[in-house]
């Protein structure tokens, strides 16, 4: 799916993997890692870093600090999010504190979103 090789962007995805904050570490750990389709986290895309990326869905998953909606940073969101639908790819977004607070139905409307027919669903806890 990368559209172009990025040694600079790659060498971020790999210290954004190191140093996820709570809420991905939270998501991957205790929902995505365990889903029985492969996900991505800290996935290079063309000119972004997308922070989840599901390509048996085409579905890319974002998680948004409080910074994200701030104009400046809401613009840039808009034109990335632009960049993957143009590629085919459904962006889903949600905040950290959907993450905090509705942890399983955060993973209930992501299930809900991956080809899982056939395959067992992981456990789902609210455990932090």
């Amino acid at each position: 799916m990368n559209r172009y090789s990025n040694p600079k962007l790659k060498e971020c995805a790999q210290r954004l993997r190191r140093e996820m904050t709570r809420e991905e570490r939270h998501l991957w750990y205790d929902f995505l890692k365990q889903l029985p389709v492969t996900c991505n986290r800290q996935k290079v895309i063309g000119p972004y870093i997308a922070d989840f990326y599901c390509a048996a869905a085409g579905l890319i998953i974002e998680l948004d600090g409080s910074q994200h909606y701030e104009t400046q940073a809401a613009e840039r969101d808009r034109a990335r999010t632009a960049y993957f639908h143009s590629l085919g790819l459904t962006v889903v977004r949600y905040s950290n504190s959907d993450v905090n607070h509705h942890f399983q139905a955060v993973c209930a409307d992501i299930l809900k979103r991956l080809p899982l027919e056939g395959k067992l669903s992981p456990q789902v806890t609210d455990e932090v």
